[in-house]
């Protein structure tokens, strides 16, 4: 369908089988949403109670923006007595479940027509879904009205655009989820399936999956690439965290699971996978996988091996940095060629793949000292990209370590990110990351307590982000090197409610261009 011209549909169609159906009034609806600030006239209302802010509160200011029908949980206390509502109004029973078939229902169930490999797991979601589709458009570059997409953290758009958002208007959600609200995920997927995409790439998180908001989407591939912790103060403890993860290979649509066989839980879902699901693992060096690797070099100027595969085998090069980056390969490869692409197809531009931004990304190749950016938020992967440049290291210098941890967030990680930073770096800065409505300073005291007595003397704290960037590029020297962690592509510091415009790359280009 054409989202350019506003489409008007019965009520009927998208509540049917939710509600009794004898009393669905004749209405038209030309818009469905769970943002009550974005109600425009013919919208249906879905009013849902989410973690801070219930949709049941704006119903009135709803229906007064032209909303001509409220859809609200059984379960909800409304404020208000309903039968003063102008419009109809609707109780589903455990509406969260049904919103993404309603919106899906409303955009022509865009997912029934796209073939959609969705990547889950704690570390490598964004790096993947964008190599993903880089390398399927690449790989299909004979086809050009084929354009694969990706949809996530960044948030979403054609792979040849290096802008996120460049082809459309559209935008992601303010809140800058990892994957968007039910009805936003239909809307961009009918989004890109008119402007001619065919694959998508899609992360998946832990949220998305426990909130139901790729409930109804027709997902033909589920990747799993690692777990770790992450964000345990949403499902509160790890084996929750797994559990949530694994609900992505549940989903009745999925045909193709691609598993890290190098991680636990990964190898725990290879033993409840359905028994129609077509398996492929993956693996650094596990010969017992599907795809493995031999003769690995990792270098400063990226990676080296021979990759076996079930289609064969070949030399796999890439400019990408780090043991990581090459599992994130093995992935993608095997999602591509389980599609039908050419195993030496896709070894011949794999070199040609860029990395993504904020992720290990070097501020610039022709600046002293060198200066990493990455997205790291969690121990394990502040661990890894810790330990990708430790690796590189080919002289006597420094790595300077400039992390913090979020606000409102797991707290449990955040000794834990500390005791990682000091271990591996020769000095670290503890500063503010998005501190939202927490104190930075008792942040940063639940940091400096798993930070060993004996390195006291390898840390110190620069509350104030930009200025601990800048004492990191004063303190380094020409040879050394500075990891700056946690945020990487955002350009934004959130504070006491406010996003407020922050770059780390910004911070350090200029930094780094008044020292020369």
């Amino acid at each position: 369908m054409s989202l350019a011209k506003k489409c008007y549909l019965p009520l009927s169609h998208l509540i049917q089988g939710l509600v009794d159906e004898d009393h669905i009034p004749q209405v038209k609806v030309s818009g469905v949403t769970i943002d009550s600030r974005a109600v425009k006239a013919g919208d249906c209302f879905i009013a849902l109670k989410g973690a801070v802010t219930d949709g049941a509160h704006y119903i009135q200011q709803a229906v007064a923006d032209g909303a001509v029908v409220i859809l609200v949980d059984q379960a909800t206390k409304v404020p208000i007595n309903l039968a003063d509502i102008s419009v109809p109004v609707f109780s589903v029973e455990n509406l969260t479940q049904w919103v993404s078939q309603i919106a899906g229902r409303f955009y022509g169930d865009p997912s029934h027509q796209l073939n959609i490999a969705a990547f889950t797991g704690t570390n490598g979601k964004t790096t993947c879904s964008q190599l993903y589709a880089q390398l399927m458009s690449k790989v299909l570059v004979k086809d050009t009205s084929v354009k694969p997409a990706y949809i996530g953290t960044t948030g979403f758009g054609m792979a040849e655009s290096k802008a996120v958002d460049a082809v459309f208007e559209h935008k992601q959600s303010d809140h800058q989820l990892t994957t968007p609200d039910a009805v936003s995920t239909q809307r961009i997927l009918a989004e890109l399936l008119s402007n001619g995409s065919e694959y998508v790439a899609l992360e998946a998180s832990s949220h998305s999956l426990v909130q139901h908001r790729i409930q109804s989407l027709q997902i033909d591939t589920g990747v799993f690439t690692n777990l770790s912790r992450d964000h345990l103060d949403y499902p509160q403890t790890i084996e929750n965290y797994a559990a949530a993860k694994s609900s992505l290979f549940e989903m009745p649509s999925i045909k193709t699971a691609v598993i890290n066989k190098d991680d636990a839980v990964g190898a725990q879902i290879i033993k409840q996978l359905r028994s129609d699901i077509s398996l492929l693992t993956f693996s650094l060096d596990n010969t017992s996988a599907d795809l493995y690797c031999s003769d690995i070099t990792l270098s400063a100027i990226g990676i080296e091996a021979t990759i076996n595969t079930p289609w064969g085998s070949g030399k796999l090069k890439s400019n990408l940095l780090g043991q990581f980056n090459l599992s994130n390969l093995l992935a993608i490869i095997a999602v591509a060629c389980s599609q039908g692409a050419v195993l030496d197809d896709c070894l011949k531009v794999v070199p040609e793949l860029l990395a993504v931004s904020g992720r290990m990304e070097l501020v610039s190749a022709h600046m002293q000292p060198q200066v990493v950016v990455d997205y790291a938020h969690t121990p394990d992967a502040l661990a890894q990209v810790l330990d990708t440049i430790t690796a590189l290291r080919t002289r006597n210098e420094k790595l300077i370590t400039v992390v913090g941890c979020g606000g409102n967030r797991d707290k449990a990680k955040r000794p834990l990110m500390a005791k990682a930073a000091v271990a591996k770096s020769d000095l670290t800065i503890f500063t503010s990351d998005n501190p939202r409505n927490e104190d930075p300073n008792l942040i940063i005291n639940d940091m400096l307590s798993g930070v060993p007595v004996e390195s006291n003397q390898k840390h110190l704290t620069v509350l104030n982000r930009a200025q601990a960037i800048k004492t990191a590029c004063t303190m380094a020297q020409d040879q050394d090197i500075i990891l700056v962690a946690g945020k990487g592509h955002e350009t934004y510091q959130d504070q006491n409610g406010e996003r407020l415009p922050f770059d780390d790359m910004q911070e350090l280009t200029q930094n780094l261009q008044s020292k020369r």
